[in-house]
């Protein structure tokens, strides 16, 4: 079985992200970059499929700028068999990532794709539920748990009320959720040997895709900053600072 897992190129979690001066967005110029973590989640889980003799090829996928090359090697190292990379340096949003995916699907013809349920840098949660609604596949949002089982799989997803199992027909897109795994650290002799794995690149326009935004990006500011605590001597006085100050109440 072949397995496609996307990846993405996001400011290191670790760093702290600033915003430009002009507000038009973060600054990235000279920041450390990183594989999102749930993609990480997202490669892991097809990985230990492929360990346990239920997958026999993983190919990764990323779209944005040549340096995501790094990114899909990281994913390789892990353990993709080969990368695709979609170049562009255009703002891709998340409806323009979903039809180059599928584009790339349809090429690929895989009977089972893993996402990472959202990226860190936006946070829009939507590429996994648009690639399968453009597919007409089943999908698995926010799954935590994953097992295949011939033309058909057995999922475990975390729903506000706790969690929900289903049985989803293959092909299928599935997005995963932090309790999936635990992504495994990548070793040196395993870097050097994806160096020597296939990468494609191509340009969306061979793929007949438009990925002009749809979007507008009006302004980026950091939250306010959060104001000391405050002791107060009674209950009283808390009521009245939550009526009359946070008016929460």
């Amino acid at each position: 079985m072949k397995v496609l897992v996307t990846v993405k190129r996001v400011i290191d979690p670790y760093v702290k992200v600033r915003v430009k001066s002009d507000g038009t967005g973060v600054e990235t110029a000279n920041v450390k970059m990183a594989m999102n973590p749930f993609c990480e989640i997202a490669v892991e889980q097809a990985v230990r499929m492929k360990e346990a003799g239920i997958v026999t090829e993983i190919v990764a996928v990323s779209v944005g700028v040549p340096q995501c090359q790094e990114t899909l090697r990281t994913a390789m190292a892990m353990g993709a068999d080969r990368g695709i990379l979609v170049e562009t340096t255009a703002e891709v949003q998340p409806l323009g990532v979903a039809k180059l995916v599928k584009a790339i699907i349809d090429k690929e013809q895989p009977k089972l794709v893993i996402m990472g349920k959202q990226a860190i840098d936006d946070d829009s949660n939507q590429c996994g539920q648009m690639v399968s609604a453009l597919l007409g596949w089943p999908q698995s949002a926010f799954t935590s748990a994953i097992a295949v089982n011939g033309d058909s799989a057995d999922v475990t997803r975390e729903i506000d009320g706790g969690l929900e199992k289903l049985t989803i027909k293959l092909p299928a897109v599935v997005t995963t959720d932090l309790r999936l795994n635990e992504p495994r650290y990548v070793t040196l002799p395993n870097i050097m040997k994806a160096k020597k794995k296939p990468l494609e690149v191509i340009k969306p326009e061979a793929l007949g895709v438009d990925v002009a935004p749809r979007l507008k990006t009006l302004k980026v500011e950091e939250p306010p900053k959060r104001s000391a605590g405050v002791k107060v001597a009674d209950v009283a006085e808390l009521v009245a600072k939550l009526k009359n100050e946070a008016r929460v109440i």
